[in-house]
């Protein structure tokens, strides 16, 4: 490793900043296991730009069943909202897979957003509030990926 970084420092200038803790809004934590990827921070802060703070929660992401549909004769959303919202949950999917179905289904709604379609994305955000603290745990070589998987605190 030593090596490589004299190789680097050589061509490039670079700084070494220790072990890996937070990357692109992904924080990272190791344990004996392996790494844990979460993005707590950012979960917590979708849920605070929603006003959602004090919000029930949800025990799951979406209603089973739930038909969403595009043209409905209902009020329509501010879109700019709405498509950053959604937009933000797309980024939230890199570690945090068990809203992806959801928020695929959302995503094809951003061109003309009703009521319905923010009310199941808040539903989102809702379940996200009682989920902030998982990541995905990236286990060290020959183990398997087990997900969720608390944050380790300190």
């Amino acid at each position: 490793m030593s090596e490589i970084k004299l190789f680097l420092n050589e061509r490039f200038s670079i700084k070494d900043l220790g072990n890996l803790k937070y990357f692109l809004g992904i924080e990272v934590a190791r344990t004996e296991e392996g790494m844990v990827l979460s993005q707590r921070k950012y979960t917590l802060n979708i849920i605070e730009d929603a006003g959602m703070l004090g919000c029930r929660l949800s025990p799951i992401p979406m209603e089973q069943n739930l038909k969403l549909e595009s043209g409905k004769e209902e009020d329509r959303v501010d879109p700019s909202y709405y498509r950053r919202l959604v937009g933000r949950l797309l980024y939230l999917q890199a570690t945090c897979p068990d809203i992806a179905y959801s928020v695929s289904i959302l995503s094809q709604f951003v061109a003309d957003p009703r009521t319905s379609h923010l009310e199941a994305a808040t539903r989102v955000v809702r379940y996200l509030k009682a989920t902030a603290g998982q990541g995905i745990l990236l286990p060290k070589i020959g183990e398997t990926i087990s997900w969720p998987i608390p944050i380790p605190t300190g």
